[in-house]
């Protein structure tokens, strides 16, 4: 059932259980200050069937009648949509400490989720301490690069696989590759392990498992919305997210606990010296006050967050690029020249491929993976930009309208990874123009490993395989439609034939 059709059912049901709500104004009256532009709300409702199948497209489009900060209101939830580079720094840097928190939305609290989920806790003591093992040991350029040989290994035996399709003239589905490979990237890095045999039904589990996270948790919620219809979750969005969270928080918890025993009956010289070694280390040690729980929970959120955004993006890349045969051919040739045609790219070989990275930057700008930001919650009444903010609104920011404004884009909508040659703008939040992964003190914390990841897996399969479009079609042929979610993918998978160069 769509979202149009359960909120045109759950109407007669909200008009019953608020036959007095006849103003939407956050719940409350509203002095002082004028509320931002937007555009013209029903009953009941207020605006929540503008949001359509493609809420940042929907957005964007609005933008362009209200302006870069607009209001909405979605049931009985006040919404302010920033959508200019300049907005969007005044909320994540600027006032940063006003909309440092983030709104909870019902799907979150299955499973304590926003109790103890670094995404969605707010910026308090446990927050700083989990945010700093982030940042310091488990993300640090230093603890990196030790561990780079783990991610070797995973990226070897993606194109390994990749080649047992070329040999027999198979088409590959693109993203599932790169999500089988960002699994075990991800889970050699923190656990020393493969997580998944690509090859298993649990490989393929797990994958659902990740996605229909990521798919229910994007759904327009009605208990967001209408919070008396919390008690009963009218759409089961909760429920079923409840399922997917014990699966996986029972799965980290085992693993936790094995490696826990393991520890018992080995002297330090038999660790494994990886992410979760880590992260018990500083449990035992009382380096930060954190317990099992909290230590779950991060691994939790650093698979679902990581895995899933690395390989859309990945998968939008590699479709840019073969839809754009010229600049895949430039792409390939600059690798040819740095590292060898064929061979495997390494980590600080990244550094000398100035266009791979503009092609990266071009498919975080054209195809964020996450285009709305993680919605944002005043903490008080706040100025934006000359209009009222009231305490208690939803704050979002359309990182895609961003990447999509002609004011700062020329052809935004080309794929065009020449703009970013010779360019400083960059990804790590401080450049309001290309924010992919967030800015302010919210920033996404695996921002550096998904960085080296998505590098690594797009520049390897570039270099070691020509790529042919299945079927006969050809590069204009190839659907750019989206399937939305918290995350954006591609509505139709990409499938290529690799061919070993």
């Amino acid at each position: 059932m769509d979202f149009l059709t359960t909120s045109l059912l759950y109407l007669l049901l909200t008009m019953f259980l608020f036959p007095a709500f006849n103003s939407f104004r956050n719940g409350r009256k509203l002095s002082g200050g004028k509320l931002p532009p937007g555009p013209r709300r029903l009953p009941i409702l207020g605006n929540l069937l503008d949001l359509g199948d493609k809420p940042h497209r929907s957005l964007a489009k609005l933008a362009q009648i209200h302006g870069p900060v607009m209001s909405l209101q979605l049931g009985s939830l006040f919404t302010v949509v920033v959508s200019s580079e300049t907005t969007a720094k005044e909320v994540l840097q600027k006032q940063d400490l006003v909309f440092c928190n983030r709104t909870v939305v019902d799907a979150v609290r299955a499973s304590q989720f926003n109790e103890f989920g670094l995404s969605f806790i707010p910026v308090s003591p446990i927050w700083r301490s989990l945010r700093k093992v982030c940042v310091i040991h488990l993300f640090s350029t230093l603890k990196l690069d030790a561990n780079q040989y783990l991610r070797r290994e995973k990226i070897e035996e993606l194109i390994g696989n990749v080649r047992k399709s070329s040999l027999k003239c198979e088409a590959i589905n693109v993203g599932q590759a790169a999500f089988d490979a960002t699994i075990n990237l991800l889970s050699n890095t923190i656990f020393s392990m493969d997580l998944v045999d690509p090859n298993s039904s649990h490989a393929q589990e797990f994958r659902k498992t990740v996605w229909d996270i990521a798919h229910d948790a994007g759904i327009p919620n009605l208990a967001d919305y209408f919070p008396l219809l919390t008690k009963i979750d009218p759409q089961g969005i909760r429920r079923r997210m409840t399922v997917y969270f014990d699966k996986l928080l029972t799965l980290f918890g085992n693993l936790f606990d094995e490696r826990s025993e393991s520890r018992k009956s080995m002297d330090s010289s038999g660790s494994s010296n990886d992410v979760l070694d880590t992260l018990i280390d500083i449990i035992e040690d009382g380096i930060e006050e954190l317990d099992r729980t909290q230590i779950i929970y991060l691994l939790l959120i650093l698979f679902v967050a990581g895995t899933d955004t690395t390989s859309n993006t990945a998968e939008w890349a590699m479709a840019e690029l073969l839809r754009s045969p010229q600049v895949l051919l430039k792409a390939k040739k600059e690798i040819e020249q740095a590292i060898g045609k064929g061979n495997l790219i390494e980590e600080d070989d990244v550094n000398h491929l100035p266009y791979l990275q503009a092609i990266i930057k071009e498919t975080f700008r054209m195809q964020p993976a996450v285009p709305l930001l993680v919605p944002r919650r005043a903490g008080s009444d706040a100025d934006l930009c000359g209009f009222k903010v009231p305490e208690g609104s939803q704050v979002l920011v359309n990182a895609w309208a961003i990447g999509r404004d002609p004011s700062i884009w020329e052809n935004p909508d080309s794929f065009m990874p020449e703009r970013f040659l010779g360019s400083k703008i960059d990804v790590k939040g401080t450049d309001f123009e290309l924010i992919p992964f967030g800015a302010g003190r919210r920033i996404c914390p695996g921002l550096p490993l998904g960085n080296r990841m998505l590098h690594l897996i797009v520049g390897s399969l570039l270099n070691c395989f020509d790529w042919k479009l299945e079927d006969g079609i050809s590069p204009d042929d190839i659907t750019m439609e989206e399937n939305c979610g918290i995350t954006v993918q591609k509505a139709i998978p990409l499938r290529a034939i690799p061919i070993v160069v």
